[in-house]
């Protein structure tokens, strides 16, 4: 007996594929990178405060945590004050997306506002880089475009990872080096971020 009620008609839908696609992606995280960047405020709480938000994330773990890193503004309205940076190392389930959505997230609650492009800022947290992704989507460009020119970048991630490689552009420690002292980027050894416990 044949009927055009879509419910009496049989699906193809597999849950059963459906979850084992789902345990294999819990099974297999993969790694990020994240920076994060704060000139407005208490920033020291505001990065601990970001690293914070990002360890209570489900399906994310932070391995690492560089240290802080003073730079000027590079860009944007000039008479800005000094931004603190650090980057954060993480495994996650999450696809790039989610990050993402995080990311934002996190920076909505510690009050960001985009009024200006690379304005004074509460809180900034870029992905940098996610294992195994090359997209050229304008919402989410991976690896980022300009990791590679900027030392508040890439000082922090030398610092948490020595062995570093930005996808499509090589060892984090040589381009690095090929920004030389261009750009003032200083390490505040007096002040830190904690993992999450």
């Amino acid at each position: 007996m044949s009927t055009s009620d879509p419910t009496a008609t049989p699906t193809t839908f597999n849950l059963q594929h459906r979850l084992d696609s789902a345990d294999t992606t819990l099974a297999n995280p993969r790694t990020a990178v994240v920076a994060l960047g704060s000139n407005l405020g208490n920033r020291l709480e505001t990065l601990q405060g970001a690293v914070d938000a990002l360890g209570d994330t489900p399906g994310l773990k932070i391995t690492g945590v560089s240290g802080v890193f003073e730079t000027e503004a590079l860009g944007g309205p000039a008479e800005q004050p000094n931004y603190y940076n650090a980057v954060v190392l993480l495994r996650t389930t999450l696809p790039p997306y989610s990050l993402l959505e995080r990311a934002n997230a996190i920076e909505d609650a510690f009050g960001r506002e985009r009024t200006v492009r690379w304005g004074a800022r509460t809180l900034d947290v870029d992905i940098i880089s996610f294992q195994g992704v090359l997209s050229e989507d304008p919402v989410l460009l991976l690896p980022h475009p300009r990791a590679h020119e900027r030392a508040f970048v890439l000082a922090p991630w030398l610092d948490a990872d020595p062995a570093a490689e930005l996808p499509g552009h090589g060892p984090v420690a040589e381009l690095l080096a090929a920004i030389g002292d261009s750009q003032d980027v200083r390490r505040r050894t007096d002040i830190g971020l904690q993992l999450p416990q």
